[in-house]
């Protein structure tokens, strides 16, 4: 027998034990999201709810792309006004086919030279018209990593390279390299997962990934695992589409020992737009979706997003390629906009400048111009006056 009193809850009600008189308060109800209402008629709903969607094709679930997919869904997100469907697929080279055939694909995430690859390879008609990008991702570095006994391209001859799932950046950038060096290799395609225990037991001689740097599933392999990256030097046969890289101990501080880099190339990346007809019902939702990402593109640069973002420049341009003409748009409405805010703050500098002795004594060297230019921040931020 219970030698003291207590309360018993079940449910939505508390009762008393062993004559403890306990008063009974209903629990709070859990609310119901705004979202889930009664939302009326269905075919009002359905109507709603695909108003202002836009789905985009991301890149394989576990890489770079698909994070950066998703984060656009939460930045854009804006109830039935603005939603973004992150969509995982077999990869950027699949993207761009996906982008032309599949439905309820408006943007995608793909390369640079995979676009050539449809152009001159599979010979897309109109491709140039019916393909346009939005912004330049910051590029994609060839990463090789190899067994010890591998100690360059050449070593690879005849040898077993695994490229990553089919479709993915490697599976077609990868190759390319390879037959531009001519180093012909038994190339090996399949999922990720365990690809890098195969390197350690013999099965694969290394495995080229095509990604932002770094990657987790390279980055978390451990010193001393007897593996290492070997590099992929920048030479004329890489000038077309790709830029001189490098990994660095930063970068990856279990491979690369500290103050040495391996040179590699990079491949740009780009979110691409299906070229909608103006005025048809997909142009009209494309459009708000970029109008959205250039007005709230300051909020994927900071935290907790991913860190390349910092790296996106608005304004970068992609060789052969034609700007979707909202993003265009947007851009020139940006810039105008800082060349308003440069003016401003200029005229305020030399307000500023005119209340210090320094400012009525002559010409003024740049060193100084500098320091002078910080005390006039600070004295904005004083002031309140901060454009």
């Amino acid at each position: 027998m219970l030698k003291s009193g207590f309360a018993l809850c079940v449910g939505l009600f508390c009762v008393s034990v062993a004559g403890v008189s306990v008063s009974t308060v209903p629990a709070a109800a859990q609310a119901i999201p705004k979202s889930l209402e009664d939302p009326g008629p269905e075919a009002e709903l359905r109507e709603r709810k695909n108003m202002w969607t836009v789905g985009v094709a991301g890149g394989l679930f576990e890489g770079t792309f698909m994070r950066f997919a998703e984060e656009i869904r939460k930045v854009l997100d804006d109830g039935d006004e603005m939603r973004v469907l992150p969509i995982s697929s077999r990869g950027v080279m699949t993207n761009l086919e996906d982008l032309l055939y599949l439905r309820g694909v408006d943007v995608a995430v793909t390369q640079a030279d995979v676009f050539e690859f449809f152009r001159t390879v599979r010979r897309t008609p109109h491709l140039d018209t019916r393909i346009n990008y939005i912004l330049r991702f910051p590029v994609a570095e060839v990463q090789i990593v190899a067994r010890d006994d591998v100690r360059n391209i050449e070593d690879l001859r005849g040898r077993k390279v695994h490229f990553a799932a089919f479709g993915s950046a490697s599976t077609i950038t990868g190759p390319i390299v390879f037959q531009r060096l001519g180093v012909e290799v038994q190339q090996v395609v399949g999922d990720i997962p365990g690809a890098v225990e195969k390197m350690r037991t013999g099965e694969l001689s290394a495995i080229v990934r095509v990604v932002q740097k770094p990657v987790d599933h390279i980055a978390s392999i451990p010193a001393g695992s007897g593996l290492h990256f070997i590099a992929v030097p920048y030479s004329r046969i890489f000038t077309d589409y790709y830029a001189p890289a490098e990994l660095t101990h930063a970068d990856y501080p279990n491979l690369v020992p500290d103050g040495q880099k391996v040179e590699t190339i990079a491949v740009p990346s780009v979110l691409a737009v299906f070229n909608w007809q103006k005025k048809s019902d997909r142009y009209r939702r494309v459009a708000r979706f970029v109008q959205l990402l250039f007005a709230k593109f300051d909020k994927l640069q900071h935290p907790p997003f991913h860190p390349r973002w910092r790296d996106v420049n608005l304004a970068a341009t992609v060789p052969g390629w034609t700007r979707f003409s909202v993003a265009q748009e947007e851009l020139q409405r940006l810039q105008s906009n800082a060349g308003t805010d440069q003016a401003a703050v200029a005229r305020d500098f030399q307000a500023f400048l005119a209340q210090t002795d320094r400012g009525r004594s002559g010409p003024i060297g740049h060193s100084e111009r500098d320091e002078l230019f910080r005390q006039f921040l600070e004295w904005q931020r004083q002031a309140g006056r901060a454009h």
